[in-house]
């Protein structure tokens, strides 16, 4: 509405979006950026607090539950990342409309220098987006496993901890390719690869404690599943990238674009959905027909596949990303990626669709599938109100 849009791309980059893009547009989305800071900040500190005033005094930090831990983490990772971008926005304000030169070259400034800003936030959003995604499945193998509790709770949440930690401090892998000098390339190579590891012992957590119950194929189990098989092929294309001489190769091309995808897009929403076919007969008090979750997982499930996994081949062979066209060699992999997503759209509208058939029918949950120990579960389907007035006492047997 203002200008005809910003037209800076999604990272904002000085100078282009100082000096190139004249008029109150940039401005504007400089404003929304700190309104919608501030809203995170402020939503992210009730969090925090909410979580410490209602653990209860009787029950230690190793007994909380993982969802609570995933979203006090993320939490932490908002309250410490926000403000850096709050600040270099800021600065670029004042470059656009101060005559500063902060990220301007031609007045002593530094435009990596807004890189660095953009990206110190920029990737504990990355495991801000994921950790929830994490608690979600922690509870859903437990559900799914009918055991007290998962394999190796701790672990999980020191893994959790060292993941928010070291996420801090990875940032600049995003931009390897800008000129920073050879041992902080280096560095950044290294704390890249050591954030794999906290991730692959909730991966082996996840599958040890699934080992031993039996497999129903559950809409539960199947997302669970899912989420595990994405999770970990995005995984291990992030370790191929985290290396600076390959990712100098495929820096902006769609391989990244696969990578990031497999992670976050496959990842993160397969942990949602999980995450909804898991509670909503906690939300409403209704349950699934389990037959139709599962049409609808096996069809997003094929046609994610579909249509992430050729863009790896085509990023190997170069093609670039945020291009409008490509060279007919690129027609066929480019047209099975069209197919799949074809089919995954159609899917998610019918998944649409089964979730308000839950809400208007009165297909009332008689008993649960699994006999978990979890907490939510305690009080059944759906709980009463005035239930949860207080913090339910724990003792030790």
């Amino acid at each position: 509405m203002a200008d005809s849009g910003a037209g800076t791309g999604w990272t904002i980059y000085p100078p282009l979006r100082s000096v190139g893009h004249v008029g109150v547009r940039v401005d504007f989305v400089i404003f929304s950026l700190h309104l919608a800071g501030i809203s995170r900040i402020l939503s992210s500190l009730n969090f925090i607090r909410t979580s410490w005033n209602n653990r209860g005094r009787e029950i230690r930090f190793e007994k909380i539950t993982l969802f609570v831990w995933s979203i006090v983490i993320t939490a932490l990772l908002l309250v410490l990342s926000l403000p850096v971008l709050a600040g270099g926005i800021t600065i670029l304000l004042f470059d656009r409309n101060l005559n500063t030169s902060f990220f301007d070259p031609n007045g002593g400034g530094d435009p990596v220098l807004f890189q660095h800003l953009f990206w110190f936030f920029g990737h504990p959003e990355v495991y801000a987006l994921i950790l929830p995604a994490f608690g979600v499945v922690s509870h859903s193998v437990i559900y799914t496993s009918g055991k007290k509790e998962i394999f190796g709770s701790l672990g999980i949440i020191y893994a959790i901890i060292s993941i928010g930690f070291l996420g801090c401090v990875v940032w600049a892998h995003h931009i390897f390719t800008v000129g920073i000098d050879l041992d902080t390339r280096a560095y950044f190579t290294r704390a890249t690869i050591i954030i794999a590891v906290p991730t692959g012992i909730k991966i082996f957590s996840w599958l040890a404690s699934l080992f031993g119950s039996p497999i129903f194929f559950t809409p539960v189990q199947l997302w669970v599943l899912g989420f595990l098989f994405l999770f970990t092929l995005g995984g291990v294309t992030g370790i191929v990238l985290r290396n600076r001489r390959i990712d100098i190769s495929l820096h902006d091309t769609y391989y990244v674009v696969a990578h990031f995808h497999y992670v976050l897009s496959l990842g993160a929403v397969f942990g949602v959905l999980c995450g909804v076919t898991l509670w909503s007969p906690l939300f409403f008090g209704n349950s699934f027909r389990n037959y139709g979750v599962i049409r609808v997982f096996w069809t997003i499930f094929i046609g994610v596949n579909i249509t992430f996994f050729p863009i790896h081949f085509l990023g190997l062979n170069g093609i670039p990303r945020r291009y409008r066209d490509y060279p007919d060699f690129f027609l066929c992999w480019n047209a099975v990626c069209s197919l799949g997503r074809i089919i995954r759209i159609r899917r998610i509208v019918y998944l649409f669709v089964i979730i308000l058939e839950i809400i208007v029918s009165s297909r009332r949950v008689v008993f649960r599938q699994s006999l978990s120990g979890s907490l939510e579960w305690i009080f059944g389907t759906s709980s009463n109100h005035h239930t949860f007035s207080q913090a339910p006492s724990f003792f030790s047997v």
